[in-house]
């Protein structure tokens, strides 16, 4: 369901010009949901009413410049009660977008927000090693305690202290 209502948007916007303004428009959305507890709870959960949803939504979007049609969109999950979908939705039309550029889209964790050098970095040594542009979706665990996780399609490179720690004790405990 979440993919059909990503192409939607994502042809829309397409067939408008607008696809950065809208993957802008998403972006600030999906940070805004993972700054805000409330904000989270309102997108998942079927207790608030639509009308509820609908009127959060239209202050939160209106306040923080959301373009129309992202907002409209945001408005029809409300009315056809998909809301809780906004993430998935918001992943799929990253996907597309991606595809349309002719990018990949890698996910990256890291124990310590990036540097913006680090990042680019980071995308010229993934450039280099698959032949694309590569679109970063970053976010932050500390129980890494250093290193990165790097996840390109079904491939996953894990090079975190935390494995590197986990790893040890299993060969320690397998020789004593």
């Amino acid at each position: 369901m979440a993919g059909r209502y990503a192409t939607a948007l994502f042809e829309l916007a397409r067939d408008e010009g607008k696809l950065d303004e809208t993957a802008a428009a998403l972006t600030a959305l999906d940070e805004l949901l993972d700054e805000s507890p409330d904000l989270a709870r309102l997108v998942r959960s079927p207790i608030f009413s639509a009308t509820e949803q609908a009127a959060a939504l239209a202050a939160l979007t209106e306040k923080a410049g959301i373009p129309p049609l992202t907002s409209n969109f945001l408005q029809l999950l409300v009315k056809n009660r998909r809301l809780f979908a906004l993430r998935d939705i918001v992943a799929g039309f990253r996907t597309l977008l991606a595809d349309h550029r002719g990018e990949i889209r890698a996910e990256v964790t890291s124990a310590v927000p990036l540097s913006d050098q680090q990042t680019d970095d980071l995308k010229a040594t993934l450039k280099a090693k698959t032949g694309k542009d590569v679109s970063l979706t970053k976010s932050v665990d500390p129980a890494l305690l250093g290193g990165l996780i790097v996840k390109i399609g079904s491939r996953m490179v894990d090079s975190s202290i935390q494995t590197k720690l986990s790893n040890m004790k299993i060969a320690m405990k397998e020789v004593g």
